[in-house]
């Protein structure tokens, strides 16, 4: 076994790193993520829109999608429902979104079979897998076998930087905290990146909340209808959508850089300069993290940030140039 391979605290907070990349912003991130809900609840055409409209980069609830390659494995379903529930929510499916009505179990064939497509399909962003239960192996449910086989899709999510997306079940069962309804252990909310519960307000009612937990999102509760079209229309979000961390920091360090091609200084006096009043709220410690999570973005406005965390009293260095093309 090899040395541990580590870095240090001064070198990690100087070094650029990429952003969590999302599927739909600010509610799907590459990883992994389970959505939970009663049987009949809608589960299914929610999952079915989401593939559908991330294939063909339309908006979900009013937020961007990224644009990819998404596969379907709708496991309770025939092909000839999937395809009247296609004619219902759309009138032309790209042939971008794939559909697979069976599939191996996990730790029998499954990561073989997603691997293999996805080498076909690189540009894959979402697979959604409908249901959770249809790909584990029957065995007891302990919490190690729980977290074992989500693991299994978790690495594969990580490793090639897409979104999974697991349908799964809710115990009848009330509790404070719908997470907790959620079948299985613990486990499944522990090894997830995200947890999300759609409950109706009723059964019948066409009303439904999706309550939203993560790590690379924020908790939310989005109030839902169900719609002519057979897809979950907004009500209302309990989150207002902030402006993007990227699209923020291009817009104050190009109003700082307009009448000087060149700014060096400490994340302080940086902050002091964009935020004068501190009414934006960036910190000396916010305006580093801006900085170094917006490198890609602010080359792509023509602005260069350098880090020198290891020089005393000077840490970057902001010069303004073409943009990248």
């Amino acid at each position: 076994m090899g040395l541990l391979k580590t870095v240090d605290g001064a070198a990690l907070m100087s070094q650029p790193l990429q952003p969590v990349r999302f599927v739909v912003d600010t509610l799907v991130a590459q990883g992994l993520h389970i959505l939970a809900g009663s049987p009949k609840v809608g589960k299914s055409w929610l999952a079915l829109w989401l593939a559908v409209a991330v294939a063909k980069g339309e908006r979900i609830w009013n937020l961007p999608t990224r644009q990819g390659t998404t596969l379907y494995l709708c496991l309770e379903d025939s092909v000839l429902r999937i395809q009247n529930r296609l004619f219902e929510i759309t009138e032309d499916a790209p042939d971008s979104v794939h559909f697979c009505t069976e599939c191996s179990i996990i730790g029998q064939g499954l990561e073989e079979q997603m691997e293999a497509f996805l080498s076909e399909h690189p540009d894959t962003t979402l697979v959604i897998i409908d249901t959770l239960q249809m790909i584990r192996p029957v065995h007891d449910t302990t919490y190690a076998n729980d977290y074992r086989d989500l693991s299994v899709s978790k690495r594969l999510a990580d490793k090639r930087g897409i979104a999974i997306l697991l349908i799964h079940h809710l115990r009848k069962e009330k509790a404070e905290d719908v997470f907790y309804r959620i079948s299985g252990t613990t486990a499944i909310s522990g090894a997830v990146d995200s947890s999300f519960t759609l409950v109706e307000e009723k059964r019948g009612s066409g009303r439904a909340r999706l309550t939203c937990v993560g790590r690379d999102i924020d908790y939310r509760e989005l109030e839902l209808r169900w719609g002519e079209d057979n897809v979950w229309e907004l009500v209302s979000d309990s989150r207002e959508q902030p402006e993007s961390v990227e699209i923020g920091m291009v817009s104050l360090l190009s109003d700082l850089l307009k009448e000087q091609s060149e700014w060096i200084g400490t994340p302080t006096e940086l902050s002091q300069k964009i935020d004068p009043d501190g009414r934006e709220g960036i910190t000396p410690k916010k305006v580093s993290r801006m900085i170094l999570q917006s490198i890609g973005a602010l080359k792509e406005n023509g602005i260069t940030a350098v880090s020198r965390l290891r020089t005393p009293g000077q840490n970057y260095t902001l010069t303004v140039g073409s943009p990248t093309p």
